[in-house]
């Protein structure tokens, strides 16, 4: 995954993901925040940080501007 592209892409497949497992399971704060190692939302959280600061990072280069975080 190298593209800006491809990485919202990644971001949207988990989104539907999510969505997804939402619907059929529902979400406890408790799995979303806190997930038990193994269970299906374990390292979303930190997953979709790193790709979105990823994208965000590129944005600012393509825009010559610079991050407030």
């Amino acid at each position: 995954m190298s593209s800006k592209a491809d990485k919202i892409a990644e971001m949207i497949k988990m989104q539907k993901e999510f969505i997804a497992y939402e619907h059929e399971n529902g979400v406890d704060p408790k799995d979303y925040f806190t997930p038990e190692a193994g269970h299906k939302l374990d390292g979303y959280r930190d997953k979709y940080q790193e790709i979105s600061a990823s994208v965000a990072e590129i944005a600012h280069g393509e825009a010559g501007s610079k991050e407030f975080f």
